[in-house]
């Protein structure tokens, strides 16, 4: 039998949803609220559709709420539906602070409702390639994992530049960027040290870079511009490193390009040789000699966002376990606070440190 769902907030991510689960087996979505009725003009006939969350939730139909509304409403959504016994899927980010997410964590454990967070992004392609290489540890010891995501734009969209409503770009990509890091790499964060700017909208974040010190020796970038210019193929796109002693690999674009880049031979000491370029003479730098390097296409991970409801549908049944836990997007949010505690003071923050 299907599990029915309830979309509250129409808006795009609210389109995706229905847009997605229409054809999903094992999912019927029976309801759709906006508080605009404009916005529910193109809801397909046989789904009921409301202006007011409460009615929405008191359907006796809906057995899960799924809540696509701003940022700044998904407290309020989370506490009424959990109130009303409903089972929760709520877009990312979860909370504004660690404060929300422990009240929204009290409300959900006194009623004994299933909680989770729509992280699609953990299956997007790009980050599946090159996750793929992290854990078949092809590179020797991992030191630096990087992610960056560029934009020519600059402004933000809609709601996104009011950051009473959770604007702004580390609650909008930030939180699925930390979240691909924090799911790929393991072990303790030492310490957060962050750059958090608006360069071109006046009050919310646009540009942000993140470093995250592992216990286990990997340094992690996060970066993300929205006005960051390179006439480079993909350069507004996505872009992954991972360096090791073995080796690098990269994925650039959504629909990715990766490669494995290797040497046929490490140095055991410095070369004799020495390589001449317009900055001087070099061992390390400049053209590499013919042969030297040597590449491997990475294969194609062949996921998408519809695995995210796949695990879903299979954990609501008890066949396998939620893919987004709380504890995890908990350890997100509390990134995200060190980060901006780091923008502020310009000093890094102790993190996950007896």
């Amino acid at each position: 039998m299907s599990i029915k769902f309830g979309i509250i907030g129409y808006g795009f991510m609210g389109h995706e949803h229905l847009a997605m689960l229409s054809d999903f087996d094992g999912i019927d979505v029976t309801a759709v609220c906006d508080i605009e009725p404009e916005q529910l003009k193109d809801v397909p006939e046989g789904i009921r559709t409301c202006v007011d969350a409460e009615e929405l939730i008191r359907d006796p139909e809906v057995q899960v709420v799924l809540i696509s509304a701003n940022n700044n409403q998904h407290l309020k959504l989370v506490k009424a539906a959990a109130e009303a016994k409903k089972d929760i899927i709520c877009e990312k980010p979860l909370a504004l602070s660690l404060e929300d997410l422990a009240e929204m964590e009290r409300v959900v454990a006194e009623n004994g409702v299933k909680f989770t967070v729509h992280q699609q992004r953990r299956f997007d392609p790009d980050y599946r390639m090159i996750k793929k290489v992290f854990d078949e540890g092809t590179l020797g010891d991992i030191y630096t994992v990087q992610t960056g995501l560029y934009g020519y734009n600059g402004n933000m969209h809609d709601w996104h530049v009011y950051p009473e409503q959770g604007g702004g770009m580390l609650y909008d990509w930030g939180v699925h960027l930390i979240d691909q890091m924090l799911w790929m790499i393991p072990g303790r964060i030492t310490s957060v040290f962050a750059d958090v700017r608006n360069v071109i909208n006046e009050k919310v974040d646009d540009y942000f870079k993140i470093l995250l010190m592992f216990e286990n020796g990997i340094t992690a970038e996060v970066e993300l511009g929205t006005y960051f210019l390179k006439d480079e193929d993909k350069w507004f796109e996505r872009h992954w490193f991972i360096g090791g002693n073995k080796g690098s690999a990269y994925a650039d674009g959504f629909e990715p390009k990766g490669k494995l880049v290797r040497t046929t031979s490490l140095l055991t000491n410095v070369s004799g040789s020495r390589t001449m370029t317009a900055a001087g003479p070099t061992r390390s730098f400049g053209p590499p000699r013919e042969g030297l390097i040597v590449s491997e296409e990475l294969k194609p991970a062949g996921t998408t966002h519809r695995m995210y409801f796949e695990n879903y549908v299979k954990a609501y049944r008890g066949e396998e376990e939620f893919l987004v836990t709380i504890p995890q997007v908990k350890r997100v949010l509390a990134v995200m606070e060190a980060a901006r505690e780091s923008a502020r003071t310009r000093k890094s923050v102790d993190f996950e440190v007896n």
